[in-house]
Protein backbone atom coordinates (compact mmCIF):
# COMPACT_ATOMS: atom_id res chain seq x y z
CA UNK A 1 0.00 0.00 0.00
CA UNK A 2 1.43 3.31 -1.39
CA UNK A 3 0.69 6.78 -0.34
CA UNK A 4 -1.45 8.73 2.19
CA UNK A 5 -4.22 7.81 4.10
CA UNK A 6 -6.86 10.13 4.63
CA UNK A 7 -9.65 9.89 7.23
CA UNK A 8 -13.45 10.67 5.86
CA UNK A 9 -13.83 13.63 7.54
CA UNK A 10 -10.81 14.69 5.68
CA UNK A 11 -11.99 13.57 2.44
CA UNK A 12 -15.65 15.34 3.10
CA UNK A 13 -13.67 18.70 4.25
CA UNK A 14 -11.60 18.82 1.32
CA UNK A 15 -14.89 17.94 -1.52
CA UNK A 16 -16.48 20.40 0.46
CA UNK A 17 -13.66 23.69 0.32
CA UNK A 18 -13.31 22.22 -3.50
CA UNK A 19 -17.52 23.17 -4.04
CA UNK A 20 -16.61 26.62 -1.81
CA UNK A 21 -14.06 27.52 -4.29
CA UNK A 22 -16.30 26.13 -7.47
CA UNK A 23 -17.46 29.83 -8.56
CA UNK A 24 -20.89 28.36 -10.49
CA UNK A 25 -21.68 26.58 -7.36
CA UNK A 26 -22.18 29.65 -5.30
CA UNK A 27 -24.83 30.61 -7.25
CA UNK A 28 -26.56 28.52 -9.46
CA UNK A 29 -30.31 28.12 -10.82
CA UNK A 30 -31.67 24.43 -11.00
CA UNK A 31 -34.89 23.73 -13.00
CA UNK A 32 -36.45 20.34 -11.74
CA UNK A 33 -39.73 19.01 -10.55
CA UNK A 34 -40.45 18.94 -6.80
CA UNK A 35 -40.90 15.79 -4.76
CA UNK A 36 -40.97 14.67 -1.61
CA UNK A 37 -41.42 18.34 -0.05
CA UNK A 38 -41.68 18.92 3.29
CA UNK A 39 -42.80 21.40 5.87
CA UNK A 40 -40.78 21.59 9.35
CA UNK A 41 -42.03 22.63 12.12
CA UNK A 42 -38.82 24.84 12.37
CA UNK A 43 -40.07 26.83 9.67
CA UNK A 44 -37.40 25.40 7.10
CA UNK A 45 -38.66 23.68 3.99
CA UNK A 46 -36.95 19.98 2.96
CA UNK A 47 -37.72 18.44 -1.00
CA UNK A 48 -35.90 16.74 -4.25
CA UNK A 49 -35.46 18.68 -7.08
CA UNK A 50 -35.93 15.82 -9.92
CA UNK A 51 -35.69 15.15 -13.57
CA UNK A 52 -35.44 12.67 -16.23
CA UNK A 53 -31.50 12.65 -15.35
CA UNK A 54 -31.16 12.22 -11.71
CA UNK A 55 -32.07 13.66 -8.56
CA UNK A 56 -30.80 16.37 -6.05
CA UNK A 57 -31.83 17.41 -2.39
CA UNK A 58 -32.40 20.76 -1.51
CA UNK A 59 -33.59 22.60 1.04
CA UNK A 60 -34.89 26.30 2.34
CA UNK A 61 -34.15 27.42 5.19
CA UNK A 62 -37.14 29.94 7.20
CA UNK A 63 -35.02 32.71 7.04
CA UNK A 64 -35.13 32.62 3.11
CA UNK A 65 -38.54 31.51 3.15
CA UNK A 66 -40.52 34.61 3.60
CA UNK A 67 -38.88 36.59 0.64
CA UNK A 68 -37.42 33.52 -1.47
CA UNK A 69 -40.84 32.19 -1.98
CA UNK A 70 -44.21 33.39 -2.76
CA UNK A 71 -46.21 30.35 -3.68
CA UNK A 72 -47.26 27.53 -1.30
CA UNK A 73 -45.00 24.86 -3.14
CA UNK A 74 -46.10 21.33 -3.07
CA UNK A 75 -44.90 18.07 -4.53
CA UNK A 76 -45.15 18.58 -8.80
CA UNK A 77 -44.76 22.06 -9.07
CA UNK A 78 -42.00 22.80 -11.49
CA UNK A 79 -39.48 25.22 -10.33
CA UNK A 80 -36.30 27.28 -10.84
CA UNK A 81 -34.54 27.07 -7.42
CA UNK A 82 -32.01 29.55 -6.89
CA UNK A 83 -29.05 29.26 -4.45
CA UNK A 84 -25.59 27.45 -3.63
CA UNK A 85 -24.84 23.62 -3.82
CA UNK A 86 -22.74 23.08 -0.76
CA UNK A 87 -21.44 19.46 1.16
CA UNK A 88 -23.31 18.52 4.34
CA UNK A 89 -19.95 17.32 5.77
CA UNK A 90 -20.98 15.22 8.70
CA UNK A 91 -23.52 13.10 6.14
CA UNK A 92 -20.82 13.53 3.21
CA UNK A 93 -23.21 13.97 0.97
CA UNK A 94 -24.44 17.77 -1.10
CA UNK A 95 -27.50 19.49 -1.63
CA UNK A 96 -29.00 22.52 -3.29
CA UNK A 97 -29.19 25.34 -0.26
CA UNK A 98 -32.43 27.31 -1.85
CA UNK A 99 -32.56 31.06 -1.46
CA UNK A 100 -35.15 31.80 -4.12
CA UNK A 101 -37.89 29.75 -5.78
CA UNK A 102 -39.95 30.62 -8.99
CA UNK A 103 -42.55 28.26 -11.00
CA UNK A 104 -40.66 27.54 -14.13
CA UNK A 105 -41.59 29.83 -15.94
CA UNK A 106 -42.00 32.51 -14.59
CA UNK A 107 -38.12 34.03 -13.92
CA UNK A 108 -38.11 36.22 -16.26
CA UNK A 109 -40.93 37.94 -15.33
CA UNK A 110 -40.40 37.84 -11.78
CA UNK A 111 -37.03 39.77 -12.27
CA UNK A 112 -38.78 42.08 -14.28
CA UNK A 113 -41.49 42.71 -11.78
CA UNK A 114 -38.48 43.14 -9.01
CA UNK A 115 -36.59 45.94 -11.21
CA UNK A 116 -39.86 47.72 -12.09
CA UNK A 117 -40.67 47.77 -8.25
CA UNK A 118 -37.77 48.87 -7.12
CA UNK A 119 -37.58 52.01 -10.03
CA UNK A 120 -40.94 53.12 -9.19
CA UNK A 121 -40.33 53.01 -5.53
CA UNK A 122 -37.69 54.99 -5.80
CA UNK A 123 -39.56 57.12 -7.72
CA UNK A 124 -42.18 57.53 -4.71
CA UNK A 125 -45.17 56.28 -6.54
CA UNK A 126 -45.75 53.87 -3.66
CA UNK A 127 -45.03 56.88 -0.81
CA UNK A 128 -48.35 57.00 1.78
CA UNK A 129 -48.39 60.70 1.22
CA UNK A 130 -49.58 60.04 -2.30
CA UNK A 131 -52.07 57.78 -1.10
CA UNK A 132 -56.04 59.52 -1.96
CA UNK A 133 -58.34 58.71 0.85
CA UNK A 134 -61.21 57.02 -0.22
CA UNK A 135 -64.66 58.57 0.04
CA UNK A 136 -66.78 57.77 3.13
CA UNK A 137 -69.83 58.33 1.07
CA UNK A 138 -69.41 57.16 -2.66
CA UNK A 139 -72.70 57.45 -5.26
CA UNK A 140 -70.46 56.86 -8.27
CA UNK A 141 -68.45 53.76 -8.48
CA UNK A 142 -66.34 52.88 -11.55
CA UNK A 143 -65.46 48.72 -11.91
CA UNK A 144 -62.36 47.92 -14.70
CA UNK A 145 -62.63 44.45 -14.82
CA UNK A 146 -63.59 41.49 -17.52
CA UNK A 147 -67.40 41.60 -18.03
CA UNK A 148 -68.09 37.89 -17.27
CA UNK A 149 -67.32 36.03 -14.07
CA UNK A 150 -69.05 35.36 -10.42
CA UNK A 151 -67.10 38.73 -9.20
CA UNK A 152 -68.73 41.16 -11.15
CA UNK A 153 -72.03 39.22 -9.97
CA UNK A 154 -70.48 39.33 -6.05
CA UNK A 155 -69.38 43.14 -6.83
CA UNK A 156 -73.39 44.26 -7.78
CA UNK A 157 -75.06 41.99 -4.70
CA UNK A 158 -72.73 43.54 -2.61
CA UNK A 159 -73.97 47.12 -3.28
CA UNK A 160 -77.78 46.18 -3.51
CA UNK A 161 -77.58 44.93 -0.08
CA UNK A 162 -75.17 47.92 1.41
CA UNK A 163 -76.33 50.85 -0.40
CA UNK A 164 -79.38 49.88 -2.98
CA UNK A 165 -78.96 53.60 -4.41
CA UNK A 166 -75.36 53.23 -5.30
CA UNK A 167 -74.76 53.80 -9.23
CA UNK A 168 -71.94 51.29 -10.60
CA UNK A 169 -70.63 51.67 -13.80
CA UNK A 170 -68.72 48.41 -15.30
CA UNK A 171 -66.12 48.64 -17.42
CA UNK A 172 -65.29 45.84 -19.84
CA UNK A 173 -61.55 45.73 -20.04
CA UNK A 174 -59.31 42.95 -20.72
CA UNK A 175 -57.24 41.78 -18.05
CA UNK A 176 -55.05 38.69 -19.15
CA UNK A 177 -53.15 38.38 -22.49
CA UNK A 178 -51.85 40.47 -25.27
CA UNK A 179 -53.38 44.37 -25.23
CA UNK A 180 -54.52 43.80 -21.34
CA UNK A 181 -52.53 46.45 -19.69
CA UNK A 182 -53.98 49.38 -22.59
CA UNK A 183 -57.02 48.23 -21.68
CA UNK A 184 -56.97 47.99 -18.20
CA UNK A 185 -55.26 51.82 -18.48
CA UNK A 186 -58.23 52.59 -21.30
CA UNK A 187 -60.82 51.81 -18.35
CA UNK A 188 -59.01 53.62 -15.76
CA UNK A 189 -59.14 57.02 -17.84
CA UNK A 190 -62.82 56.72 -19.16
CA UNK A 191 -63.76 55.96 -15.81
CA UNK A 192 -62.04 58.86 -14.91
CA UNK A 193 -63.96 61.62 -17.25
CA UNK A 194 -66.82 59.99 -16.20
CA UNK A 195 -66.42 61.69 -12.87
CA UNK A 196 -66.61 58.58 -10.42
CA UNK A 197 -66.43 59.08 -6.79
CA UNK A 198 -64.12 55.86 -6.30
CA UNK A 199 -62.52 53.48 -8.91
CA UNK A 200 -61.98 49.55 -8.43
CA UNK A 201 -59.28 47.63 -11.01
CA UNK A 202 -59.93 44.19 -10.47
CA UNK A 203 -58.90 40.71 -11.34
CA UNK A 204 -59.66 37.47 -10.10
CA UNK A 205 -56.55 35.93 -8.92
CA UNK A 206 -53.42 33.98 -11.11
CA UNK A 207 -50.30 33.34 -11.47
CA UNK A 208 -47.54 35.98 -12.56
CA UNK A 209 -47.90 35.33 -16.01
CA UNK A 210 -51.77 35.77 -15.61
CA UNK A 211 -51.39 39.29 -13.52
CA UNK A 212 -48.84 40.57 -15.86
CA UNK A 213 -51.04 43.56 -17.06
CA UNK A 214 -51.06 44.68 -13.08
CA UNK A 215 -47.48 44.57 -12.91
CA UNK A 216 -47.11 46.53 -16.44
CA UNK A 217 -45.48 50.91 -15.98
CA UNK A 218 -48.51 51.87 -18.36
CA UNK A 219 -51.12 50.81 -15.44
CA UNK A 220 -48.82 51.64 -12.75
CA UNK A 221 -48.80 55.01 -13.64
CA UNK A 222 -52.30 55.46 -14.64
CA UNK A 223 -53.35 54.20 -11.22
CA UNK A 224 -51.04 57.26 -9.57
CA UNK A 225 -52.02 60.01 -11.73
CA UNK A 226 -55.56 59.13 -11.70
CA UNK A 227 -57.17 62.03 -9.68
CA UNK A 228 -60.40 59.27 -8.46
CA UNK A 229 -59.14 57.03 -5.89
CA UNK A 230 -58.51 54.08 -7.18
CA UNK A 231 -58.84 50.36 -4.77
CA UNK A 232 -56.78 48.00 -6.18
CA UNK A 233 -58.60 44.34 -6.02
CA UNK A 234 -56.53 42.03 -7.56
CA UNK A 235 -57.19 38.88 -5.72
CA UNK A 236 -53.80 37.62 -5.09
CA UNK A 237 -53.43 36.99 -1.22
CA UNK A 238 -49.72 35.89 -1.40
CA UNK A 239 -48.55 37.78 -4.13
CA UNK A 240 -48.57 41.54 -4.28
CA UNK A 241 -49.08 43.54 -7.54
CA UNK A 242 -47.32 46.73 -8.69
CA UNK A 243 -51.11 47.97 -9.05
CA UNK A 244 -51.77 47.15 -5.11
CA UNK A 245 -48.31 49.23 -4.38
CA UNK A 246 -49.24 52.13 -6.11
CA UNK A 247 -53.47 52.00 -5.71
CA UNK A 248 -54.87 54.43 -3.11
CA UNK A 249 -56.10 50.99 -1.06
CA UNK A 250 -55.21 47.53 -1.61
CA UNK A 251 -58.27 44.68 -0.99
CA UNK A 252 -57.75 41.54 -0.35
CA UNK A 253 -60.78 40.12 -2.84
CA UNK A 254 -62.89 42.08 -5.30
CA UNK A 255 -65.80 41.24 -2.29
CA UNK A 256 -63.93 43.10 0.25
CA UNK A 257 -62.83 46.07 -2.29
CA UNK A 258 -67.20 46.23 -2.71
CA UNK A 259 -67.21 46.28 1.18
CA UNK A 260 -64.70 49.52 1.36
CA UNK A 261 -65.75 51.08 -1.97
CA UNK A 262 -69.61 51.03 -0.64
CA UNK A 263 -70.81 52.56 2.33
CA UNK A 264 -73.75 50.83 4.56
CA UNK A 265 -77.32 52.74 4.63
CA UNK A 266 -78.14 50.85 6.85
CA UNK A 267 -75.13 51.50 9.44
CA UNK A 268 -75.91 54.56 8.17
CA UNK A 269 -79.67 55.24 9.35
CA UNK A 270 -78.87 53.29 12.61
CA UNK A 271 -75.82 55.91 13.30
CA UNK A 272 -78.64 58.94 11.95
CA UNK A 273 -81.37 57.38 14.39
CA UNK A 274 -78.66 57.04 17.41
CA UNK A 275 -77.89 60.66 16.49
CA UNK A 276 -81.65 61.77 16.62
CA UNK A 277 -82.38 59.86 20.05
CA UNK A 278 -79.21 61.30 21.59
CA UNK A 279 -80.49 64.50 20.13
CA UNK A 280 -83.70 64.45 21.59
CA UNK A 281 -82.29 63.26 24.73
CA UNK A 282 -80.00 66.13 25.34
CA UNK A 283 -83.03 68.21 24.18
CA UNK A 284 -85.02 66.75 26.72
CA UNK A 285 -82.40 67.73 28.89
CA UNK A 286 -81.76 71.16 27.97
CA UNK A 287 -85.15 71.72 28.31
CA UNK A 288 -85.59 70.28 31.92
CA UNK A 289 -82.39 72.78 32.89
CA UNK A 290 -84.04 75.48 31.28
CA UNK A 291 -87.56 75.28 33.13
CA UNK A 292 -85.30 74.74 36.09
CA UNK A 293 -84.02 78.26 35.46
CA UNK A 294 -86.92 79.23 34.40
CA UNK A 295 -88.27 78.55 38.07
CA UNK A 296 -85.52 80.56 39.80
CA UNK A 297 -86.01 83.39 37.55
CA UNK A 298 -89.90 83.66 38.54
CA UNK A 299 -89.07 83.53 42.08
CA UNK A 300 -86.03 85.75 41.40
CA UNK A 301 -88.31 88.02 39.70
CA UNK A 302 -91.18 87.78 42.18
CA UNK A 303 -88.92 89.39 45.14
CA UNK A 304 -87.84 91.83 42.84
CA UNK A 305 -91.63 92.98 41.63
CA UNK A 306 -92.31 96.73 42.59
CA UNK A 307 -95.07 96.03 44.18
CA UNK A 308 -93.61 93.45 46.68
CA UNK A 309 -90.00 95.90 46.95
CA UNK A 310 -92.68 99.00 48.04
CA UNK A 311 -94.49 97.14 50.46
CA UNK A 312 -91.17 95.55 52.01
CA UNK A 313 -89.83 99.40 51.86
CA UNK A 314 -92.83 100.25 53.56
CA UNK A 315 -92.45 97.98 56.26
CA UNK A 316 -89.19 99.26 56.40
CA UNK A 317 -89.74 102.53 56.57
CA UNK A 318 -92.66 101.74 59.67
CA UNK A 319 -90.24 100.16 61.68
CA UNK A 320 -87.70 103.38 61.11
CA UNK A 321 -90.48 105.43 61.55
CA UNK A 322 -91.20 104.10 65.19
CA UNK A 323 -87.80 103.96 66.21
CA UNK A 324 -87.25 107.50 65.45
CA UNK A 325 -90.45 108.63 67.13
CA UNK A 326 -89.16 106.13 70.12
CA UNK A 327 -85.48 107.33 69.93
CA UNK A 328 -87.25 111.42 69.67
CA UNK A 329 -89.34 110.83 73.07
CA UNK A 330 -86.71 109.43 74.89
CA UNK A 331 -84.61 112.07 73.74
CA UNK A 332 -87.24 114.77 74.55
CA UNK A 333 -87.91 113.15 77.82
CA UNK A 334 -84.27 113.22 78.58
CA UNK A 335 -83.98 116.84 77.71
CA UNK A 336 -87.21 117.62 79.56
CA UNK A 337 -85.71 116.33 82.45
CA UNK A 338 -82.03 117.72 82.09
CA UNK A 339 -83.59 121.24 81.55
CA UNK A 340 -85.85 121.29 85.08
CA UNK A 341 -82.18 119.99 86.43
CA UNK A 342 -80.89 122.68 84.94
CA UNK A 343 -83.43 125.15 85.88
CA UNK A 344 -83.33 123.76 89.68
CA UNK A 345 -79.57 124.53 89.99
CA UNK A 346 -80.09 128.13 88.12
CA UNK A 347 -83.16 128.62 90.69
CA UNK A 348 -81.06 127.80 93.74
CA UNK A 349 -78.01 130.14 92.18
CA UNK A 350 -80.60 133.05 91.43
CA UNK A 351 -79.53 136.62 92.76
CA UNK A 352 -82.65 137.85 92.42
CA UNK A 353 -84.20 134.86 94.97
CA UNK A 354 -81.64 135.63 96.96
CA UNK A 355 -82.64 139.60 97.08
CA UNK A 356 -86.21 137.96 97.91
CA UNK A 357 -84.74 136.05 100.93
CA UNK A 358 -83.49 139.45 102.57
CA UNK A 359 -79.84 139.16 100.62
CA UNK A 360 -78.14 142.28 98.68
CA UNK A 361 -74.95 142.08 97.03
CA UNK A 362 -71.85 144.86 97.25
CA UNK A 363 -70.71 146.56 94.71
CA UNK A 364 -68.36 149.70 93.91
CA UNK A 365 -69.45 152.94 92.44
CA UNK A 366 -68.65 151.80 89.30
CA UNK A 367 -70.25 148.80 88.86
CA UNK A 368 -67.45 146.24 90.06
CA UNK A 369 -69.16 144.14 92.09
CA UNK A 370 -67.49 142.77 95.47
CA UNK A 371 -67.09 139.01 96.25
CA UNK A 372 -64.59 139.40 99.67
CA UNK A 373 -64.23 141.43 102.79
CA UNK A 374 -60.60 141.73 101.23
CA UNK A 375 -61.22 144.13 98.54
CA UNK A 376 -62.57 146.56 101.06
CA UNK A 377 -61.03 149.20 102.35
CA UNK A 378 -61.97 151.36 105.46
CA UNK A 379 -63.67 154.89 104.28
CA UNK A 380 -64.46 152.84 100.79
CA UNK A 381 -67.93 153.99 99.69
CA UNK A 382 -69.45 151.07 98.27
CA UNK A 383 -73.34 150.54 97.30
CA UNK A 384 -76.04 147.84 98.51
CA UNK A 385 -78.31 146.41 96.02
CA UNK A 386 -81.81 145.15 97.59
CA UNK A 387 -84.68 143.60 96.37
CA UNK A 388 -86.24 146.94 95.82
CA UNK A 389 -83.72 149.03 95.80
CA UNK A 390 -80.35 150.34 97.01
CA UNK A 391 -77.87 152.44 99.20
CA UNK A 392 -74.65 153.66 99.84
CA UNK A 393 -72.29 153.30 103.01
CA UNK A 394 -69.27 153.94 104.03
CA UNK A 395 -67.02 151.16 105.12
CA UNK A 396 -66.16 151.89 108.85
CA UNK A 397 -64.08 149.00 109.47
CA UNK A 398 -63.00 145.58 107.65
CA UNK A 399 -63.03 142.29 109.62
CA UNK A 400 -60.80 139.59 108.25
CA UNK A 401 -62.12 135.94 108.07
CA UNK A 402 -60.48 134.56 110.93
CA UNK A 403 -62.37 137.75 113.36
CA UNK A 404 -64.78 135.30 114.74
CA UNK A 405 -66.27 132.29 114.67
CA UNK A 406 -68.21 130.64 111.72
CA UNK A 407 -71.79 130.28 114.01
CA UNK A 408 -71.35 134.17 114.73
CA UNK A 409 -70.73 134.82 110.85
CA UNK A 410 -74.00 132.92 109.83
CA UNK A 411 -75.57 134.51 112.60
CA UNK A 412 -74.59 138.08 111.69
CA UNK A 413 -75.84 137.19 108.20
CA UNK A 414 -79.05 135.46 109.18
Amino acid sequence: MTGSVYSVGQVNAYIKNMFAQDFMMSRIAVSGEVSNCKYHSSGHIYFTLKDAAGVLSAVMFAGSRKRGLLFPMKAGDKVVALGSIRVYERDGRYQLYAEQILLQGSGLLYQRYEALKRELEEMGMFSPEYKQPIPQYASRIGVVTAPTGAAVQDIRNIARRRNPYVQLILYPAQVQGEGAAASVVNGIHALEERGMDVIIVRRGGGSIEDLRAFNEEIVARAIFECMVPVISAVGHETYTTIADYVADLRAPTPSAAAELAVFDIRRLLEQIDAGHLALNRALSDKLEQTAAKIRQYELRLQSLNPKTCLLENRHAAADYQDRIQNRLEQLITQNRHRRRLYASARDAQSTLKKLRGGYAYLARPDGHRLYAAAELAPGERIRAYMLDGSFSAVVEEVFPADSGSTAERSQRLS
